[in-house]
């Protein structure tokens, strides 16, 4: 292994290199799921875009592959491999900003806290995700749905440049003068195509006080809110990025009588002025008697991190699944409804996402994330503690996942949500449908011996 490292430092590399004989090394490969245990050949913590180029050089020369540690957050665990070069980029979390063109300069490891902190010290923001741990990198790669897509559409629709580092070790700028096919495939083609060490991404403004509602209501009291809701999203999706989350109410936050019940919550938030939103979305909250109401104007940055706690990094293993759906019947309610009732982790959560707006003005092939006509997402995110009830908590997620399959969506799903990978080959082709192909010969041109293969993977042909 010594001999490893020389090789490395010769290539000029600056970073920190992490070995298996070091006393930091499980700490470096553990990531955000507790259920992933992978061995990694090498870590190389980069400093900087020449040491990316430096372990990208090394990992070819040596023919290992090579794995991306951002966020660490994929529930699958892509950012670490066995057997491989694991090149860590979590040093790198710098953002600039540009407040007279509205566009953000981020780098490769940034998480979205990071961004959503730099952005709204100017009252800007770009659609991230629900959690503000979350990588940059593997939200926006795989699509990134956010708060903001009513107006703002994904991450992807706000992406207008990246600097990646490929397969052969060259540093390649992206936009849509210059290798555009190239910012074509991360625009929703995931991690498949190098190191993407800066992502250039539009601003908006927004904040930094929002409007958000979150009337809780119990499951018992059946669906007749999700329904409301879902009539209410019918005449606002252009405005409200929303969606109904099934838990379980515990602590101080909820009424005592209902601990241990299951509750679903009427997630939103109005992508415009506060004061509008509270009055907008202000029917949701006297739809029934409601077991308690979070709702109220906040900062943006503190709704970035709401969620943060029902995903602690590191403290549960953790198994989600989620695939599209064309509309949001009745049917379909009473499904997502009776697979809540069954979820045998308290922990665990299930939801439905909608649609349209912003996000549906996109035609399916001018990003790789293609096809954008579905109206809703189901996600069921199975989160526990003890490995004794993997087995159980697996099969709830994925038996739910299956079940609504005959209100899915041409058979497409979320790739930020894949399970384990286990279904990676297959439904990966199907949920690129058209843009397939393309996305093959991209993958071809860019990393054709599949050095990047620890993702939502394209198989270079052959």
């Amino acid at each position: 292994m010594v001999s490893q490292i020389n090789k490395l430092e010769q290539k000029g590399f600056s970073g920190e290199i992490i070995t298996p004989e070091d006393a930091k090394y499980d700490e470096a490969r553990s990531v955000w799921n507790a259920m992933i245990d992978r061995r990694p050949v090498l870590i190389a913590r980069c400093s900087n875009t020449e040491d990316v180029i430096s372990a990208v050089k090394f990992a070819s020369a040596k023919d290992l592959p090579i794995s991306i540690r951002a966020g660490g957050h994929n529930v699958a665990g892509h950012a670490v491999c066995d057997d491989g070069v694991m090149i860590d980029l979590s040093n790198m979390r710098n953002v600039e900003m540009d407040v007279e063109r509205r566009m953000a300069t981020v780098e490769g490891g940034a998480l979205w806290r990071d961004v959503d902190a730099a952005s709204q010290a100017h009252g800007l923001a770009t659609p991230g995700g629900l959690i503000s741990d979350t990588g940059v990198a593997g939200l926006t790669l795989s699509g990134g749905i956010g708060w903001l897509r009513a107006k703002h559409g994904l991450s992807i629709d706000n992406l207008v440049a990246a600097d990646v580092v490929t397969a052969d070790g060259r540093l390649l700028h992206a936009n849509d003068d210059e290798n555009a096919g190239l910012l074509w495939a991360l625009k929703g083609g995931g991690g498949n195509f190098g190191v993407v060490v800066r992502f250039v991404f539009e601003l908006h403004p927004i904040g930094p006080e929002v409007m958000f509602a979150a009337p809780i209501y119990a499951l018992e009291d059946g669906p007749g809110p999700i329904r409301a809701w879902r009539d209410f999203l019918t005449n606002h999706s252009d405005c409200v990025g929303s969606l109904c989350e099934f838990s379980t109410a515990g602590g101080e936050d909820f009424p005592e009588e209902y601990w241990g019940k299951r509750v679903y919550t009427l997630a939103c938030i109005y992508n415009g002025d506060a004061a509008e939103g509270e009055k907008l979305l202000q029917p949701l909250r006297e739809l029934e008697t409601m077991v308690t109401d979070f709702s109220g104007r906040m900062n943006y940055c503190e709704v970035q991190q709401l969620f943060d706690t029902l995903m602690p990094v590191g403290d549960y293993r953790c198994y989600w699944k989620a695939r599209y759906l064309t509309d949001l019947s009745d049917d379909m309610i009473d499904l997502a409804m009776r697979n809540a009732a069954l979820a045998p982790s308290d922990n665990s959560i299930s939801s439905l996402w909608n649609f349209g707006g912003k996000t549906a003005d996109v035609a399916a092939d001018a990003t790789a994330f293609g096809d954008r006509s579905m109206g809703w997402m189901y996600s069921l995110d199975g989160v526990w503690s003890d490995s004794k009830y993997d087995e159980v908590n697996i099969a709830w997620s994925r038996d739910g996942w299956a079940s609504a399959e005959h209100f899915g969506h041409h058979g497409r799903v979320y790739l930020n949500f894949p399970g384990h990978g286990e279904d990676n080959e297959a439904l990966t082709r199907t949920s690129f449908g058209e843009n397939y192909q393309r996305l093959v010969e991209i993958k071809t041109k860019y990393d054709p011996e599949n050095r990047f293969r620890f993702n939502q993977n394209i198989k270079p042909a052959a």
